[in-house]
């Protein structure tokens, strides 16, 4: 049995389950905030949440501006205009409400407020010195696991990639999954962030830094995603399996803030920075193609990846099981109709080189992958992606 030390990084608190939002106006309460930013986009407004999460914080006497610029997958200059209304407003709690767009520009404003500099001053790991002002996230996904992980991730548009902030102090001081929230969702938007948060718990539980701790949560996210995710899409209405979903992609979020994630993410950020590609559409394309280039660094745990999907595989031999967590993957694509090849999505396959490229560059993930992956590696996978 491994005995190496283990830590596990999670916000100060995490209030998950129907419900949650409510107590989330008492937590408020007890920080003695008075004046709150809330972050998020148009179409959260527009669906009504944001004017509920409102409610919960002016019930407590605290009062709210609101930051509606929030775009998908946020560039710095969308991340600088949320910070600039944030300086000036001198508030005492940010508060994230979205998906993990929205939570992580909630999360740079709230650590910009006290840290020198700009935006560009901190991609990397541990750039930041000082804890940001109070920050809540509220997930409106299930998901991004936004708000349990310690990075944020934004577009650089001047070099067509996504970057990414990795330090504790962008958790937040509270993360609220309130499945409550999920009801609404369409079946498009369920579907791809549900592959977001199952990539989560597949790269995490496979990864180079996996613990006995990590691997209990992305073992338990990948059989409730895997279990609900279809019925998620096809039954949005269904209580039962938005809760199995939304503490799903909870638990692959915290196996993702502290074991991390690998290839398919690197692979993935050229798709999303030079393409524009929604992130969870990019990670589920990636996903199997990945998988099965990376069965031979970890047949067991692929393996197990695949009885955890639902797969019979007890009378077969260790390396046809773990085959079959790639067959599972597929599977499940086809049937939530996501986009299953690049070609669906008009990428020109003479952009593999410079994506390839781009993507071995993300050393902080790629190391984490437990096969390692050459320049021509990933060539391959992304033309087995088309």
């Amino acid at each position: 049995m491994d005995r190496n030390l283990i830590t596990l990084k999670s916000p100060s608190l995490i209030l998950a389950g129907f419900g949650a939002l409510a107590k989330m106006g008492e937590e408020a309460g007890n920080l003695e905030a008075r004046k709150a930013l809330l972050v998020t986009d148009k179409g959260i407004v527009d669906s009504g949440i944001s004017a509920k999460v409102e409610k919960v914080l002016t019930d407590r006497n605290i009062s709210v501006d609101i930051f509606d610029q929030v775009i998908p997958d946020p560039d710095i200059a969308c991340c600088e205009k949320c910070i600039d209304q944030a300086k000036a407003g001198r508030y005492d709690l940010i508060v994230g409400v979205g998906g993990g767009s929205s939570m992580d520009i909630a999360s740079v404003t709230s650590t910009l407020c006290t840290n020198p500099g700009t935006v560009h001053d901190y991609f990397g790991v541990n750039l930041l010195k000082k804890q940001g002002i109070p920050a809540f996230l509220v997930a409106t996904t299930a998901g991004t696991g936004a708000e349990v992980t310690p990075n944020a991730i934004l577009t650089d548009t001047a070099v067509r990639l996504k970057k990414g902030i990795v330090s504790p102090y962008i958790l937040p001081r509270a993360a609220v999954v309130d499945p409550e929230l999920t009801l609404s969702m369409p079946p498009r938007v369920t579907s791809f962030t549900g592959m977001d948060a199952l990539t989560h718990a597949i790269e995490s539980y496979t990864s180079m830094n996996a613990t006995p701790l990590t691997d209990m949560y992305a073992r338990e996210a990948i059989r409730l995603i895997g279990g609900s995710l279809r019925t998620a899409v096809a039954r949005g209405d269904r209580r039962d399996t938005r809760y199995d979903m939304s503490i799903g992609s909870l638990y692959a979020g915290i196996s993702l803030a502290n074991a991390g994630v690998g290839a398919v993410h690197a692979l993935a950020y050229p798709l999303g920075g030079q393409f524009n590609v929604p992130h969870g559409i990019a990670n589920g394309i990636l996903l199997p193609h990945v998988m099965e280039f990376n069965v031979p660094g970890d047949v067991v745990k692929f393996a197990e990846v695949a009885r955890l999907l639902g797969e019979q595989v007890e009378h077969l031999s260790p390396v046809e099981a773990a085959y079959r967590s790639v067959e599972a993957v597929k599977n499940l694509l086809r049937d939530i109709d996501m986009p299953k090849t690049l070609t669906e999505l008009n990428i020109p396959r003479s952009a593999i080189p410079e994506m390839a490229a781009a993507s071995i560059n993300v050393t902080r993930l790629m190391a984490n992958n437990p096969r390692r992956m050459t320049a021509k590696d990933s060539e391959k996978v992304f033309e087995n992606a088309f």
